[in-house]
């Protein structure tokens, strides 16, 4: 399996505090989810960059594993717009140094607030800039806010920053709204908002078999997850295999014609390729929604709607 170091070959990836020594000089530091990376979170880091290289310190980016609200809420929580390792290869792409990834657990749940700024941000992390939202929480009863960290950064010798808001069409860029745009099936607004297209990425996996049966062999990536921001037909382009993307169509879902699974799956048919490429690394990029997913009584019938799903998404990804 791919190291986050090949992943990352400039940028350090640090799993938990013990694995990171002191930085004794100090850093520049934001902490939060960055789920789906979108145009706000980068905007963030170039400025914090910045700040970085006139300060002649490091970035530093804390992340959590699970995310608070997966931890919290489980199976409810809201669906991930990217899994880690997907994080770790967009954050390759940017000016961030090391990116420190936090277990969040009972332990950290339940830590306090003021210990977290000392033994973590000022002791261990040497914080001399930090750039947080203005509604960030931490600490237990989530009693920890911007504006202890603007008091402690007084007796402490750091510096805050409110990371703002970065709009697109007078709407506050957010992944809840991208989700929500994700949700709705409209992939050109995600795009905008993410800066790219919606991606999933993962290691093609062995399935049944079945779309070979009926004439459509696809690429299957197990999510691991039991709900995912979009779901349905998808004409899609997929990465990772040739120089170019190669077209296709791709099923989100939990294949209920076939055996109605709990775990939702990735199921992709590339267009006129006859390639063994399980155990490959892909990334399928979601370019327009088709249909939604729907059981069908047969076999036969799912073929025969497969067959106008090609052709929708060949007739737009090929025009």
């Amino acid at each position: 399996m791919t190291s986050f170091e090949e992943i990352a070959s400039n940028m350090r990836v640090v799993r938990g505090l013990a694995h990171l020594q002191p930085l004794l000089k100090g850093c520049v530091l934001t902490i939060g989810n960055f789920d789906g990376l979108h145009l706000g979170h980068r905007a963030l880091i170039e400025k914090l960059a910045e700040k970085g290289r006139q300060m002649n310190l490091p970035v530093v980016v804390i992340i959590f594993e699970p995310q608070p609200q997966e931890y919290f809420m489980g199976d409810n929580a809201p669906s991930r717009l990217m899994r880690l390792r997907e994080k770790v290869t967009q954050f390759s792409t940017l000016p961030v140094d090391i990116l420190l990834v936090m277990k969040f657990d009972m332990h950290f749940a339940n830590s306090d607030a003021e210990d977290f700024i000392r033994e973590v941000l000022v002791a261990k992390l040497n914080v001399k800039h930090l750039v947080v939202g203005d509604d960030f929480h931490f600490g237990k009863a989530r009693k920890g806010n911007f504006a202890l960290l603007n008091h402690k950064s007084q007796e402490y010798g750091f510096k805050v920053e409110d990371s703002q808001s970065y709009r697109l069409s007078g709407h506050r860029i957010s992944s809840t709204l991208i989700r929500d745009a994700l949700g709705e099936g409209d992939l050109p607004m995600a795009e905008k908002m993410l800066g790219r297209s919606y991606s999933i990425c993962g290691r093609v996996a062995y399935g049944e078999r079945v779309g070979r049966t009926i004439g459509f062999p696809t690429a299957n990536i197990r999510l691991l997850r039991r709900n995912t921001p979009i779901d349905g037909v998808f004409a899609v382009r997929v990465s990772g295999l040739d120089d170019t993307a190669l077209p296709g169509v791709a099923n989100v879902g939990t294949r209920p014609t076939v055996n109605g699974a709990s775990k939702v799956t990735l199921e992709t048919h590339l267009f006129d390729f006859n390639r063994d490429i399980y155990g490959r690394q892909i990334e399928v990029h979601f370019i327009k929604k088709i249909r939604d997913e729907r059981r069908f009584e047969s076999l036969q019938e799912l073929k025969t709607q497969i067959e106008k799903d090609v052709t929708e998404a060949k007739e737009f990804l090929l025009k």
